[in-house]
């Protein structure tokens, strides 16, 4: 019996090893920002980030992701230094035309989710939270979508490689 089982694991080393699950490696690798909407209470739908929004978004292997999306129209800072530069509106206007986070996340398949553990965000009230997104694979697409504080979200990417 003993020789049968060491003879199974020699064979297949995967049966002891924690299997990643099939889901966890759809996600894997980069993903071009195709669109973001976001529906109102009202009903009404908007791009928070234009009509062509550009962004990325990262998953490894090892279980950390990156996400930055922003205005493609997004205004540049008449002073060039980027430490001091900007006046007020010209802050204000980067700042809501832009998005990024990065942190570790883990897939429940279950309930179709994917979770971004945040560590670093352009935002700090996020710092720390778990951002929760429902997800849906389509041929090369993802679609993440979140319930945000305006209304729910829906984000399309595609993938890169």
């Amino acid at each position: 019996m003993r020789i049968a089982m060491l003879s199974a694991i020699l064979l297949f080393p995967g049966l002891l090893a924690d299997e990643e699950p099939q889901t966890t490696k759809r996600f894997i690798g980069h993903w071009r920002l195709i669109s973001y909407d976001q529906t109102s209470t009202s009903g009404e739908v908007t791009q928070p980030l234009g009509k062509n929004p550009i962004g990325r978004i990262s998953y490894d292997t090892e279980g950390y992701m990156s996400a930055q999306l922003m205005r493609r129209d997004r205004s540049r800072f008449a002073n060039t230094d980027y430490r001091n530069g900007g006046t007020d509106a010209e802050i204000r206007d980067a700042f809501t035309g832009y998005s990024g986070y990065y942190g570790s996340y883990t897939v429940d398949e279950k309930a179709g989710t994917v979770t971004h553990h945040v560590e670093g965000a352009w935002f700090p009230n996020w710092i720390g939270t778990k951002q929760v997104r429902r997800y849906e694979f389509n041929g090369n697409r993802l679609t993440l979508r979140a319930d945000l504080p305006g209304g729910p979200g829906v984000l399309v990417w595609e993938r890169i490689r």
